[in-house]
């Protein structure tokens, strides 16, 4: 069995490469200098900052309901397991108990921590994601919050717009032009598609290093 690593949750950041829209979730092993980087939404980061900066909402966040219903059912949420990585994305499970049996439940992993965080369960991935996956913790690609936590509750989210098959990483991204690849990846942000936004955004961000932007 593939030896698994506890994890400690960083205050989201904002990317060095800016995706308009998406933040950096920094999950830092306990014991050792790695960490993981996920791409997540504007609502994500803010449900995880206010929990990590002691802030209390006016009213109840999504996170807090679910917390909540969990609570009132008599069900513990007993950790929280980082167990795939496909295609840019994580892949996260939570592990529930009524004392009797045991739940898994898919998640993405933004939610799983907002809501690990919550009731205080411990976090963990396995090594062969780290070793794969990790980078060093003084390498981040996340700088820190600009906006107060106040500020962050007046951000809305843009509305969903039809679905679009985007490329992959192999010789269609390169053959689509910059205002193709800019227009993309607002479409996949407004999805909540952030993974595929990353990748338009790096092949961007390629170009621009290259000189092949106007």
């Amino acid at each position: 069995m593939d030896r698994r690593i506890k994890l400690h949750v960083k205050t989201p950041g904002n990317h060095r490469k800016p995706i308009a829209g998406t933040y950096v979730l920094r999950l830092a092993e306990e014991r050792g200098a790695r960490s993981l980087s996920v791409i997540i939404g504007t609502a994500e980061a803010q449900s995880i900052a206010v929990v990590l900066e002691g802030v209390v909402p006016p009213r109840p966040l999504t996170h807090d309901l679910f917390a909540s219903l969990l609570q009132t059912v008599n069900l513990d949420l007993k950790e929280v397991l980082i167990y795939k990585h496909e295609d840019g994305v994580f892949f996260s499970e939570l592990l529930l108990t009524d004392g009797n049996r045991e739940i898994r439940l898919d998640s993405r992993t933004s939610d799983a921590v907002a809501i690990a965080l919550r009731m205080k369960c411990d976090i963990y991935t396995t090594e062969d994601i780290m070793q794969r996956h990790g980078t060093a913790s003084d390498k981040s690609d996340a700088e820190p919050l600009l906006r107060s936590p106040v500020d962050r509750f007046s951000v809305s989210r843009p509305e969903p717009i039809r679905n679009q098959d985007p490329p992959g990483r192999g010789r269609d991204l390169f053959q689509l032009k910059s205002n193709d690849l800019k227009k993309r990846m607002e479409e996949a942000v407004s999805q909540e598609n952030y993974e595929q936004a990353k990748i338009y955004n790096d092949e961007l961000h390629r170009r621009q290093e290259e000189g092949k932007l106007p």
